[in-house]
C-alpha cells in the first residue's frame, strides 16, 4: 500500500520503521527538517519537510494517489486541519491519533475513519500491568469492549498437558474467551490451535476476551494443581 504518515515524532516514527519493514511504499511528513533527514538516513523513507496542514505538502507527498493517510502530529487542531484536506484529495482511509477528546465528534464530522485514542491506550495498559502483571495486552477492539491479549502458561499450571477443548469446555472458563494462537518459544512453534492442541507449561496463549473477563481467564490459566480439573 501507499501510505501518508503525517508527523515523525514517537509515534510517526515507530509507525514509519513498522510500515517499511513490511514492505509498503511510505511518504513522512514533519514541520522539522531535521527529523526528515535523521529517519531518512536510518530507513530511506521518502520524507517532506513542511506542515501537513498545507495542501501544497499533501500533494507533494503523494496523498492523491495515497490508499491511507495517517494523521500523527502533536496538536490536534494541525490533525483535524490535515484530515479534512487528505478527505478533499479523497484519500480512501483516514486514521488519526487523538490527544484530547474534545475533538473527537469534530473528527467524525470529517470523515475520519479510525480514531485512536492515545491516552486511553495509555491508561489502559498501565491498569492492566498494575492489576494483573500476568497478561500483556496486545489491542483493544470493539470500542474497547473486548481485547487481544498474551498470557505465558506458568509451571505447575493445572491446565498444562490439557487440550484447548478441555481448557474451553470447562465451566470455570468464561464462554466469550477464544484461545486464538499458541507459540512455544523452545520448540519455535507457532499455530493457530483447533480443539486438540496441547496446551504446555511455557507456551504463549493469545486469547481474545471481553475486557470484564480478563482476570476469571488470567485465574483459570495459571492456577496450580497437577490434577486435571473437570469439564
Amino acid at each position: 500500500m501507499y501510505i501518508v504518515v503525517a508527523g515523525g515524532g514517537m509515534v510517526g516514527g515507530r509507525l514509519v520503521r513498522r510500515l517499511l519493514e513490511k514492505k509498503h511504499d511510505v511518504v513522512m511528513i514533519d514541520t522539522d527538517r531535521e527529523v526528515c533527514n535523521k529517519l531518512y538516513a536510518e530507513t530511506g523513507v521518502v520524507a517532506v519537510a513542511g506542515k501537513a496542514t498545507r495542501i501544497d505538502i499533501l500533494k507533494e507527498a503523494g496523498a492523491e494517489k495515497a490508499d491511507v493517510m495517517v494523521v500523527a502530529t502533536p496538536d490536534d487542531a494541525d490533525n483535524l486541519a490535515c484530515a479534512i484536506l487528505a478527505r478533499s484529495l479523497e484519500v480512501p482511509r483516514i486514521i488519526v491519533r487523538m490527544r484530547d477528546p474534545n475533538y473527537e465528534n469534530a473528527y467524525k464530522v470529517a470523515g475520519v475513519n479510525r480514531i485512536v485514542r492515545v491516552t486511553d491506550l495509555m491508561v489502559n495498559q498501565m491498569l492492566m500491568e498494575i492489576e494483573d502483571p500476568r497478561v500483556r495486552r496486545i489491542t483493544t477492539i470493539g470500542g474497547g469492549r473486548a481485547n487481544i491479549f498474551m498470557l505465558i502458561i506458568p509451571k505447575g499450571a493445572r491446565v498444562a498437558g490439557r487440550t484447548v477443548k478441555e481448557i474451553a469446555g470447562n465451566k470455570a472458563f468464561p464462554s466469550q474467551c477464544v484461545v486464538i494462537a499458541v507459540y512455544n518459544q523452545t520448540k519455535g512453534e507457532f499455530n493457530i490451535p483447533r480443539g486438540e492442541q496441547v496446551i504446555d507449561e511455557g507456551d504463549e496463549l493469545f486469547l481474545i476476551s471481553n475486557a470484564e473477563d480478563i482476570r476469571k481467564v488470567a485465574d483459570f490459566l495459571t492456577a496450580p494443581g497437577e490434577t486435571r480439573a473437570r469439564t
